[in-house]
């Protein structure tokens, strides 16, 4: 019962990432263009990026805690 309450408590801090991932893509998206159109076109290629970097360090942070 303990593994699974802290399961759904790890997947609920998840959600906090979601406005930091947002944030930091619309900002570094602004640097690079003044228009809104590439701007949001370019905050979503940065957001997936981000996305897709974070679920690689937890597979190899997972594997690594497979490993122990």
């Amino acid at each position: 019962m303990n593994n699974l309450l802290l399961a759904v408590t790890g997947i609920n801090d998840l959600w906090y990432s979601m406005p930091l991932i947002v944030a930091v893509s619309l900002v570094y998206a602004a640097t690079r263009h003044e228009q809104m159109g590439p701007i949001l076109g370019h905050a979503g290629r940065i957001a997936i990026w981000i996305l897709g970097f974070m679920a690689i360090i937890f597979v190899v942070l997972k594997l690594i805690s497979w490993c122990v």
